[in-house]
């Protein structure tokens, strides 16, 4: 009797993403078959994906050019069930077994497409004089697990865009929730784990988030200016002669004046390789001082006070050189540990690890590099690289290291989701292909050569910033001479 060809872990990793292709193309309700092709495109073609119309040359690709882009203009996915799909893959842990999810904001540029409506102003970073650019686009809000190490692997969960004039905290709030109750109906958080941890990056309004999700099992970490002020908790009432209403809020923490500081609770020291000695300080039960306007303008009843730990992480330097700036943290946990502050810094610094997905998607997977005119079009689209990624994390095990010769040999399990992607077309012929084969078909003739479009497509004006609760104006972090915020 001859043994298998694989063992049994490389066998259960060919069915899960067996199961995988087979539940994206039942999502797929409308040119299935085409849009199914279209992401088998992406992930084995030669080479970075340059142009929406070269990905029907590859072999993959059984169809034409006009049924590619008939599949992303006319096609139909149903996202609720892809992102059941989603969910129940198998997610990266904490070393105490908790998820971590990292929200943040990609934009897809379209600085010239005048014909596409409900672009929005997506703020731009870049090099040179005028580094801070806000650029016509469609800001996407991606929801993705992080794993506990370095790693430039993530699992993409959820993406939707931005239309013009949203309310991003809001917005964000009802993304994860969305996310969290698919996770618990996945069986992949139970009573017993710890809370989901939500990592978020400046420009959020973190207690504000934190308070909206309140009754849900998650914990909201995220990093603050360092103008900002916080209260601490109300002071115990005692008898004045003079009557007066007690007072509501205890005394300013101000992030930039050490002197309103005072004993921290928790301080950790430890030394990192790529930062040196890492100190972090954690002050508890601060919480920010809420005002009736902008975002809290409509609020019934009394405005709440939302506590939580603010935790000062300071390092002797910085990988890419230059003078290392204090990172100021807030977390909705209360009473933390030394272990709970140590989790909190060190889990923010693997929210960078979603830039690396980021940059995947638009370098390599192609995910900004059609020139679409429809928004729903390209969420189409989005969803298409979303499910190709998704397989590449899959096939994680199962590839091979093809890697040049220039490139150093990696350990196994260990491959960078480019590299997967290179071996991809050799593990696609060995798990499930759903799509059936193209049917004979004969081209339409199209508009008569030379003939005038008289059918203009109507033009569309840039919507205003996404809004954060407060109009934009140049953060005051840029200007010299500012004073702290007075309020949340």
């Amino acid at each position: 009797m001859t043994s298998p060809p694989y063992g049994p872990e490389r066998l259960e990793a060919f069915a899960e993403l067996s199961r995988f292709r087979v539940e994206f193309h039942a999502c797929l309700t409308r040119r299935g078959d085409a849009l199914f092709e279209l992401a088998d495109a992406v992930l084995c073609a030669d080479g970075p994906v340059r142009t929406l119309v070269g990905l029907s040359l590859a072999p993959e690709h059984r169809r034409g050019h006009g049924a590619l882009y008939d599949a992303v203009n006319g096609g139909r996915i149903d996202t609720d069930r892809l992102r059941d799909a989603l969910a129940r893959m198998p997610l990266p842990r904490a070393a105490d077994g908790r998820i971590v999810l990292a929200v943040d904001v990609s934009p897809w540029l379209r600085p010239d497409a005048d014909t596409s409506p409900d672009r929005s102003f997506c703020h731009t970073f870049g090099r040179g004089e005028g580094k801070h650019q806000m650029v016509p686009g469609w800001p996407y809000s991606i929801v993705a697990a992080l794993e506990p190490g370095r790693s430039s692997w993530t699992v993409v969960l959820d993406a939707i865009r931005l239309g013009p004039g949203e309310d991003v905290a809001a917005t964000t709030a009802i993304q994860v929730r969305a996310v969290v109750e698919r996770l618990i109906d996945a069986d992949q958080y139970t009573p017993r784990d710890p809370d989901v941890l939500v990592v978020l990056d400046t420009g959020y309004d973190v207690p504000r988030i934190a308070f909206l999700l309140a009754d849900l099992p998650v914990e909201v970490l995220g990093r603050m200016r360092s103008d900002r002020v916080m209260r601490r908790p109300t002071p115990a009432r005692v008898y004045d002669p003079q009557g007066g209403r007690p007072p509501k809020h205890g005394g300013e923490f101000v992030f930039g004046q050490p002197d309103t500081w005072g004993e921290p609770q928790a301080a950790t020291t430890t030394e990192t390789t790529r930062y040196g000695t890492a100190t972090a300080t954690a002050w508890d039960r601060l919480h920010p001082r809420l005002t009736r306007r902008s975002a809290w303008e409509g609020f019934d009843g009394e405005l709440p006070m939302i506590s939580g730990t603010v935790v000062r992480l300071r390092v002797d330097h910085l990988p890419t050189g230059g003078e290392p700036k204090p990172v100021w943290l807030w977390g909705s946990r209360t009473d933390a540990t030394e272990a709970d502050v140590d989790r909190c810094w060190q889990s923010f610094l693997r929210r960078f690890d979603i830039e690396h997905t980021f940059r995947l998607f638009k370098q390599t997977l192609g995910w900004t590099a059609p020139r679409i005119r429809d928004p729903e079009s390209a969420d189409r689209w989005t969803w298409i690289v979303i499910a190709a990624y998704a397989q590449l994390f899959l096939a994680r095990p199962l590839a091979d290291d093809l890697r040049r010769p220039w490139e150093k040999p990696a350990e196994p399990n260990r491959l960078t989701p480019a590299r997967v992607r290179r071996g991809f077309r050799n593990l696609r012929s060995k798990t499930a292909r759903p799509a059936g084969a193209p049917k004979p078909s004969t081209p339409g003739p199209g508009r008569p050569p030379g003939s005038r479009n008289y059918r203009r497509a109507p033009r569309h004006d840039v919507g205003r910033i996404v809004k954060t609760g407060e109009s934009y104006t140049r953060p005051s972090h840029h200007n010299k001479g500012t004073k702290p915020r007075r309020m949340g």
